[in-house]
């Protein structure tokens, strides 16, 4: 197992990126079966779940439509409890059929405050797809429709997540050792 430095942390290998990827593309399948001859919207949560929603919107075998909002709840290792949206959605969700794309859902805050927010403009259907589920950590239950891994409650970086800012780029998701 390698184990690799984020600033002043030590991480080792928790998922391959063939592992991701193998996941990805079995989410992907799912929701192209599921939402056959529809065409969704996709909300990438940024920054986060960028690399999760390239990697899932390039195996879609349906119409899809993507775009990104920015919350943030995280500052270091923690979360902050405070729920900010620093880009807006600017597409109308109205008899949409909306799949939010998700890094990871630890407490289950940041989506607990947002959805009202999509909800309020009435979408047809509104489901949660994220890569990693923390359930042991979950404080505040979503329906999470797609789920890639249900992992530990240990913090990690790698495939879009980051520690302070770095880690984002790695291609295997690391847990702090």
């Amino acid at each position: 197992m390698a184990v690799i430095k984020v600033h002043d942390k030590s991480f080792e290998t928790y998922l391959s990126e063939e592992t991701i990827l193998r996941r990805v593309k079995e989410l992907s399948a799912a929701i192209s079966k599921d939402y056959a001859g529809r065409r969704p919207l996709f909300i990438a949560i940024l920054n986060g779940s960028f690399m999760f929603a390239a990697d899932l919107f390039k195996q879609l075998t349906i119409e899809a439509e993507l775009c990104f909002i920015k919350l943030a709840s995280y500052r270091g290792m923690k979360s902050s409890g405070n729920v900010v949206t620093s880009i807006g959605l600017e597409d109308d969700l109205f008899g949409k059929e909306v799949i939010i794309i998700e890094d990871i859902v630890d407490t289950g805050k940041t989506l607990h405050n947002f959805l009202p927010k999509l909800q309020h403009q009435q979408p047809k259907t509104l489901r949660i797809a994220t890569l990693l589920h923390k359930s042991e950590a979950t404080e505040y239950p979503l329906d999470l429709h797609y789920i890639g891994f249900d992992i530990p409650n240990k913090f990690v970086v790698g495939y879009g997540l980051d520690y302070d800012g770095l880690g984002r780029n790695l291609k295997e998701i690391y847990q702090l050792v």
